[in-house]
């Protein structure tokens, strides 16, 4: 036996059972052990996970509304019919179906294949895109609900449980290991994940990455594949992130992020190193906005962020994260080096402006479409000002009011909402200035856009196609 193999076995074994295995040396049993275990973990999890059937419509080769149904998974997190999945999982369902996996009781005789799962049906109580969170309830007590586990406390190696219906297939399981802790899938990604081996695939999003002690530690999202299918790479939103989305969602239907009034960004080595920041890692302020409750507490931009409320930071997502967890109205300590010296500011949280989603009702797409971006833009006016949810830094621009039919976008692009105030360093004073300067480029090339983003600036990179 691999020294692998035998110190996995160690770590799931204890008391008498440990005694049996030192005493048989590193022969089967420590093997038999540590099988037995996965079993019982496998068995005590099961219920919990249930397969989600999506009815929607799609149009075939004559242009007809046809009939489809997509499959996925999702985890029961309340005994009375609450479920956390994914937003994409249900994205554009007219009817959700939920089927549960019934257990038999002791004693209760059948063949080795499952007994037919319980089917209900499910509403959408809300839904959180940026964290491609959705939360689910049917009506159902006494279900048996999967406890949700620490994401923070994982650690690189550790051995974790992927639970789902990868390709509609109820009911798998997969082993693996946990390969990243806290990956960002771009420098400046909105959302971390855990990432892991263990085996998921398309239909395994909204199932529960499960540790050895039968806890909830993320949910399966996504994959990065080259193949379309396995290939060890694999991420989960961590359990923590899951369970503020949930939590919030249950109580008021949406999720309220706090703020501070700045925009932070993860320090690497060339910002560092360029800025003069004497750090390659860690998290700096890139914007405090004026009048926010971090400026009128003494922040400034250009201060590196040490820690909330004492919780190191290391990265800009980190520190959203923590923030929007807090409370609207608390009072958060944010531990800061300027200069070299560290210091300390009480700062206030106030509730993130919501994306403006209603500009959609200035435009027309013969008038305001700008195809390279796909995009539907207005040139601000003094009614779209007073329709922002809030001051905007600057009276000229060009504010994108929804995405064209057709270009569903990424969290990197231009999103509903945003301002333009220059591309490629040039102000974008009007949609004519914007049409022109993107007209230019050829494909391939990379523009980058200063925006305004629910109140704060940051640059916005799109590659044309």
């Amino acid at each position: 036996m691999s020294h692998l193999a035998f110190g996995m076995a160690i770590a799931l074994t204890t008391g008498a059972a440990w005694a049996e295995v030192q005493q048989a040396g590193p022969t089967s049993t420590s093997l038999t052990a540590l099988d037995t275990h996965l079993q019982d973990l496998s068995t005590q999890v099961a219920p919990s996970v249930v397969r989600i059937v999506a009815t929607g419509y799609t149009r075939d080769a004559g242009a007809l509304l046809a009939r489809a149904l997509s499959y996925g998974s999702g985890v029961i997190v309340d005994a009375d019919g609450w479920i956390v999945t994914n937003a994409h999982v249900i994205d554009g369902a007219r009817a959700l179906r939920v089927e549960l996996l019934r257990v038999r009781e002791p004693g209760e005789e059948g063949s080795i294949l499952r007994p037919r799962s319980r089917h209900l049906v499910a509403r959408v109580v809300g839904v959180d895109l940026e964290t491609d969170l959705a939360v689910l309830k049917v009506d159902a007590s006494g279900l048996p609900a999967l406890p949700l586990g620490d994401s923070d406390a994982l650690r690189q190696g550790q051995l974790v449980l992927a639970f789902g219906s990868p390709l509609g297939l109820e009911n798998s399981a997969s082993l693996g290991v946990v390969s990243t802790v806290a990956r960002q899938l771009a420098p400046e990604a909105p959302m971390i994940y855990v990432q892991t081996d263990a085996s998921i695939n398309p239909g395994n999003s909204g199932g529960p990455l499960v540790d050895t002690r039968g806890r909830m530690v993320g949910l399966n999202t996504l994959i990065v594949s080259q193949s379309g299918g396995h290939e060890g790479i694999g991420f989960a939103a961590p359990s923590n992130i899951v369970r503020t989305v949930y939590e919030q969602i249950r109580k008021q239907g949406r999720v309220r992020r706090g703020v501070i009034g700045v925009r932070a960004q993860t320090i690497t080595r060339e910002l560092g190193d360029a800025l003069g920041l004497g750090v390659r890692r860690g998290v700096v302020l890139s914007d405090v906005r004026p009048g926010g409750p971090a400026a009128a507490a003494g922040l400034r931009v250009g201060d590196i962020i040490v820690a909330l409320d004492g919780k190191p930071m290391e990265n800009a997502r980190q520190l959203d994260v923590n923030l929007y967890q807090r409370a609207l109205g608390d009072v958060v300590r944010i531990d800061a080096v300027r200069n070299g010296v560290r210091a300390s500011f009480d700062v206030t949280v106030l509730e993130r402006p919501k994306v403006p989603d209603r500009f959609s009702v200035f435009v027309t797409p013969e008038r305001n479409l700008v195809p390279r971006l796909g995009v539907l833009a207005i040139e601000l006016n003094a009614q779209l000002l007073q329709a922002t949810t809030g001051p905007l830094r600057f009276t000229e621009g060009v504010l994108i009011a929804a995405r064209a039919g057709g270009h569903s976008g990424t969290e990197d692009d231009l999103r509903p909402g945003d301002v333009i105030y220059s591309m490629n360093g040039v102000s974008v004073r009007g949609l004519a200035e914007l049409r022109r300067a993107v007209a230019r480029p050829g494909p391939g090339e990379t523009l980058v856009f200063h925006v305004e983003r629910g109140g704060r600036l940051l640059y916005v990179v799109v590659e044309l196609e």
